[in-house]
């Protein structure tokens, strides 16, 4: 029976973020512990973040800290995770450059987060070379290749992805289908795991915008302190129609209630529901849909609302907060843990180039060849 893998992992950019925790971290822990995988393995790809970080290579140095500290206090267990840096494994190099003959320049540009990637950069495809930041870095452009050789080195068979990655996926199926259908049966194509729940897909910013951006300051971090946490909740984007708490209110764009539906639990109104008691009214939630319907009803005022989420969000991010300045403390424990994590990768991803090599007819030197060549001759 074939083995069940999983590969995902984040660029190194900063500090992580409540949208990724809903995103990708959390479920990443509960498939961890789920028992039904027999390997995980869980990328920081700062080789990916140099294709346009290139001339701050200690940006992404320090981010490599940031991401592993917020992984390990978000749950993800290196006793049960392979927790490595993508760097650190070149094999991943020499299997880009492999799968760099059965992609054509045409179907890299045709890749919609490709394209949409490069005009959120601001890259400009009209540049004539001469000033790299005004075009697309050739790394940059093929990423859809790289993140391939990220996926076949460790045979995943499921990558964890948001919607906006299909494309991605879909292109390194049809990688594998080339190379096997060329070279004959070597890699393993994965299946997408995509987000089983809406308000996880997409976590808007603070101020209401499509996506937390740390340039936009509408994030909210795993890091955050308890204070800070309170006076991002306060400033959070509402209805700006709801001026009066006596005002029907909308849910649906309500920053507030999106938030609510990916962090709130039924536990929660057991424990918090005290701040609903204000001094002219006094509601007894049971549910999330009881809140809404008051909302919209018109009686329930946004700041009511507010505690309550930063009470759900306080709980969520206190055991993270705690665990994250502990393991802050050792900081050679979590450098060990990667370095560890990343000869583990490279063992593994070796195989599959030696697999791959060896199904391409060019693994010269290994046992047997010569004396294959010279029969071959006679």
């Amino acid at each position: 029976m074939s083995q069940k893998i999983i590969l995902t992992g984040d660029r190194p950019t900063g500090r992580l973020h409540i949208g990724h925790y809903v995103g990708s971290l959390r479920r990443r822990v509960e498939l961890q512990d789920s028992g039904k995988f027999d390997k995980i393995f869980i990328m920081i790809a700062d080789a990916q973040a140099l294709t346009d970080n290139a001339d701050n290579p200690e940006k992404v140095r320090q981010n490599i800290v940031e991401v592993a500290l917020d992984y390990m206090s978000c749950g993800l267990d290196p006793a049960k995770s392979v927790l490595f840096i993508q760097s650190q494994v070149s094999e991943l190099t020499e299997l880009s450059f492999f799968y760099q003959n059965l992609v054509t320049v045409q179907r890299l540009q045709r890749n919609p987060t490709v394209k949409a990637e490069i005009q959120m950069r601001g890259f400009s495809e009209s540049s004539d070379g001469s000033d790299n930041k005004a075009g697309t870095p050739v790394g940059f452009f093929c990423y859809p290749i790289s993140q391939a050789a990220d996926i076949t080195a460790f045979k995943a068979t499921t990558v964890p992805v948001g919607e906006d990655q299909e494309p991605m996926i879909e292109q390194t199926r049809e990688i594998v289908r080339k190379f096997n259908a060329t070279y004959g049966p070597t890699l393993v194509e994965p299946e997408i795991m995509l987000p089983d729940n809406a308000a996880c897909m997409r976590l808007p910013g603070t101020d209401g915008k499509a996506k937390m951006s740390k340039s936009l300051g509408n994030c909210i971090y795993l890091s955050d302190s308890e204070e800070t946490l309170r006076e991002k909740v306060r400033g959070m984007y509402t209805d700006p129609l709801h001026l009066q708490v006596s005002d029907p209110g909308h849910v649906e764009g309500n920053t507030v209630f999106t938030y609510l539906d990916a962090f709130c639990k039924p536990e929660h109104f057991e424990r918090f529901g005290s701040v609903f008691h204000g001094k002219k009214v006094s509601f007894d939630f049971k549910s999330l849909d009881e809140v809404k319907a008051r909302y919209q009803a018109g009686g329930l005022g946004d700041m009511m609302v507010k505690n309550f989420l930063f009470e759900v969000l306080n709980d969520t991010l206190a055991p993270i907060r705690q665990r994250r300045a502990e393991l802050e403390k050792d900081l050679p424990y979590v450098y060990e843990v990667l370095r560890k994590g990343s000869e583990v990768a490279r063992a593994a991803a070796a195989e599959t180039l030696a697999d791959v090599k060896r199904a391409m007819r060019i693994n010269y030197f290994d046992p047997g060849v010569l004396e294959d060549l010279i029969a071959s001759r006679k």
